[in-house]
């Protein structure tokens, strides 16, 4: 085996029609030559990372679709562009789990090839923040205020599983999976580099702590605490035991 050979084909490829549409071999490019790579995981390492940028893309892509259909009222087109969403979610959360597989020595040879920067400052991730608040914002005046309806209604008081609940019930899985990947992502860095570093951009508590602190949809999150307090004050905090008189 002859590697330079091998290497040659991986970075220029035969190009036909499929790879002429897919602009292969400008993909291909994207990333470091074979040749001059830090040590054998920067090729996993900038692909990772690459894909989760061209993920995050095709989110915040959907996910401008999906505040159009949000004003139109257009349930179906919401729930299952969200559902989209959803997966690509998945996919970038699983996908980290690659990133586990170098050590921390490889890790930090690829680390010094970033200069000053870090995932903090993804462009892709930080443009997929800015759309949660236009999401609630049609939410909020198409299946809410414009159906005369409270986040209380709609989750307790006049609750009928209709149209506003399911569409807010897909806005907290996309919330609750966000959450879970930026979750996935500290414990990476945890396992990578160590969450006590010095050099890491934040303190550590700092981070773990603003992590927990987030939420994108706060009134779809506190309508389940307000409920729960409510049930505890009318049942009473303390129950008799179900088990005590079972075996009575």
């Amino acid at each position: 085996m002859h590697k330079p050979d091998y290497y040659a084909r991986i970075e220029t490829p035969e190009m036909r029609d499929y790879g002429v549409y897919l602009k292969c071999d400008e993909l291909l490019a994207c990333q470091k030559p074979l040749a001059e790579m830090v040590n054998a995981d920067e090729l996993q390492f900038q692909i990772v990372h690459q894909v989760e940028e061209l993920w995050m893309k095709l989110i915040t892509y959907t996910l401008v679709d999906v505040v159009e259909f949000l004003e139109q009222q257009n349930t179906h087109r919401v729930v299952t562009r969200l559902g989209r969403v959803h997966r690509l979610m998945r996919l970038m959360t699983a996908q980290l789990d690659l990133l586990e597989t170098m050590s921390p020595k490889e890790y930090q040879q690829i680390r010094l090839q970033l200069g000053n920067g870090s995932g903090q400052e993804s462009p892709g991730f930080k443009l997929l923040l800015r759309m949660p608040p236009d999401l609630w914002r049609a939410f909020k005046a198409s299946y809410l205020d414009g159906r005369g309806l409270s986040v209380e209604d709609v989750y307790d008081v006049r609750y009928d599983h209709g149209d506003s609940y399911v569409v807010a019930e897909a806005l907290i899985e996309f919330d609750e999976l966000f959450q879970k990947f930026r979750a996935n992502h500290l414990y990476l860095i945890h396992r990578s580099i160590g969450l006590g570093s010095k050099s890491l951009k934040g303190r550590p508590v700092e981070l773990l702590e603003a992590g927990a602190r987030h939420r994108f949809f706060p009134e779809l999150w506190d309508v389940r605490c307000d409920m729960t307090d409510r049930w505890g004050s009318q049942y009473g905090t303390v129950r008799d035991s179900i088990s005590h008189h079972a075996a009575e």
